[in-house]
């Protein structure tokens, strides 16, 4: 080997030493592809290179350059790892930029990438010993690029997990913040505060289903699009977070107005709502990690904003419960706190209403001396409706009572009263009498009710004589009385079909011949202890069912 070539081995010898001191002092990526490339073009002798590394999708993306232009650059043809070698548009590249040689990079990992070299200035070619020398650098600097890829990669993941522990305290905080507050507007502020200060954002929409109808909470997009696209569109339906293609492929219309994300607030799997946000400030895309922590926010959300929702209703529920149980002792107070009493009759009245107010009704009132009044009613329906046909016709009868007329022209008058005063179908059956101490007699109306049940000798009399039910019109056929001479150990009893109609576990009806058998076979008792016995046989077949309709009953048993 001659002098010339010894000293030039040493010069290349001392060179890569020098260079694998420089590019192994640092482990940061740029730093040492531009040491690889003003290495070779002083090596070289040449004014431009390029590198280009294999991202994550095995394509070639240029990392490094020295004397090239930007356009230069931006027209490096999409070619991957498998085929770069046989590619039309990459040699085709190589020829139109004087690229004049290319190698590849590789590490004991695989290949890493490309280096491309410019002309050399003295014209001449890259012979096999600049090839070689081009290998060695490059075997050199694989590894520095692959120590440096991996910092790269770790601070990334350093970025990305230090990031998502932000993201975790964030949500740990809020949630408290969110399980704090009671108001559906609050958590909608709070939520948006939380979405501008994480994501940085400017355009955002907070949308929940209602009732099969989209309500904004909060909003700053154009307000009239959103309504047109999410009225068309069952926010239900989007079940899955919807960004870039899939968004615009969904919602174009969103696109145009600058809404670059949807996420959907999901309970128990089922969409409630909907995220919506424009752009970032940052001009960040969203990635996946964001999308989750949208996500998660999105849940807090709408389980806070359910949580006030079930707040609002179990208030509002207490209250009507309390407006009711003052409605309830109300109508007690309506009803004979005291029945008066009577030498000749025994009276005795029950009533159970099937909710905390009902429609059944009967009174007991002493005109005078020697007649006493009683009456028994059943407004339809139940609940508040009834209860307040029920205080009107307790009005009605108490104004009535003090004008001392006839029984079936009372009846005719509180007919029309009640008629004049109801509506949507509403009726009463009623029935009324008068009991006589002194001659001994009933008189009495019934306004198609359940005929009360005359109970003489073991025989049943039905007392039906009347006319049609209370409040379905204005008196046209007027009302028909009946006198009735009482005897000793004769038994009224008096019921509304809450009786009759009860139904027991299995579906099936007390009956009125259940009654009737119960009556006759114990009509020497006395009324208080036959009304006992009528509740104990209506609590035994109705044990395990819910009481389907108000119950009342009446008894009057002659002493003497």
């Amino acid at each position: 080997m001659s002098s010339y070539q010894n000293n030039s081995a040493l010069r290349n010898f001392s060179a890569l030493v020098d260079f694998s001191n420089l590019i192994n002092s640092s482990l940061d990526l740029n730093f040492t592809l531009n040491n690889i490339l003003l290495t070779c073009l002083g090596k070289f002798h040449t004014t431009k290179g390029m590198i280009a590394l294999l991202n994550e999708e095995n394509k070639f993306i240029v990392k490094a350059s020295k004397g090239i232009s930007q356009k230069i650059i931006d027209e490096f043809p999409a070619i991957f790892s498998f085929n770069y070698d046989i590619d039309e548009k990459f040699s085709e590249y190589l020829t139109k930029n004087n690229f004049q040689v290319y190698q590849e990079i590789k590490s004991t990992e695989g290949l890493k990438g490309l280096i491309l070299l410019g002309k050399k200035l003295t014209n001449q070619e890259y012979d096999k010993e600049d090839i070689n020398f081009l290998r060695t650098i490059l075997n050199v600097g694989a590894t520095a690029i692959e120590n440096s890829l991996i910092v790269d990669k770790l601070k990334k993941i350093n970025r990305q997990l230090d990031s998502k522990v932000n993201q975790l305290s964030s949500l740990f905080d809020l949630s408290k913040e969110f399980s704090g507050l009671l108001k559906t507007e609050q958590i909608a502020k709070l939520l948006v505060l939380s979405l501008i200060g994480q994501m940085l954002v400017s355009k955002y929409s907070i949308i929940i289903s209602e009732n099969e109808k989209s309500i904004f909470l909060e909003n700053n997009f154009d307000k009239e699009i959103l309504i047109k696209i999410f009225s068309q569109n069952d926010i239900k339906k989007i079940e899955r977070p919807l960004v870039n293609e899939e968004l615009a492929k969904t919602f174009q219309d969103l696109i145009n107005v600058g809404v670059e994300i949807i996420v959907p607030m999901q309970l128990k799997g089922e969409t409630k709502g909907l995220i919506v946000l424009g752009k970032r400030n940052n001009h960040l895309d969203y990635n996946n990690s964001d999308i989750e922590f949208i996500s998660s926010l999105g849940s807090l959300a709408i389980i806070s904003i359910e949580n006030a929702r079930l707040f609002n209703e179990t208030l509002e529920k207490q209250k009507l419960e309390k407006d009711l149980e003052t409605a309830r002792n109300i109508q007690k107070n309506l009803l004979p706190n005291k029945i008066p009493t009577s030498e000749i009759f025994e009276i005795v009245a029950f009533n159970k209403s099937a909710k905390m107010v009902g429609g059944d009704y009967y009174d007991i009132i002493k005109l005078n001396n020697e007649k006493i009044l009683f009456a028994i009613a059943d407004v339809s329906g139940k609940g508040v409706p009834a209860a307040l046909l029920m205080a009107n016709i307790q009005a009605f009868l108490k104004s009535i009572c003090k004008m001392n007329l006839p029984l079936d022209e009372s009846t005719n008058l509180l007919n029309d009263l009640v008629a004049e005063n109801t509506s949507n179908g509403s009726f009463i059956t009623f029935f009324w009498g008068i009991l006589d101490e002194k001659n001994k007699t009933l008189t009495y109306v019934n306004a198609g009710h359940n005929p009360p049940l005359l109970i003489r000798n073991k025989e049943i009399i039905k007392l039906k004589k009347g006319g049609m039910i209370l409040g379905v019109m204005q008196t046209i056929v007027p009302y028909q009385l009946e006198t009735i001479e009482m005897k000793a150990n004769d038994l009224i009893v008096l019921f509304t079909d809450g009786i009759t109609e009860a139904m027991n576990k299995n579906w099936e009806e007390f009956s009125d011949e259940r009654l009737e058998k119960i009556v006759t076979d114990n009509n020497l008792l006395s009324a208080k202890n036959l009304l006992i016995r009528i509740q104990d046989e209506i609590n035994n077949f109705t044990e395990g069912a819910e009481q389907s309709d108000d119950i009342t009953s009446l008894i009057i048993k002659v002493i003497k």
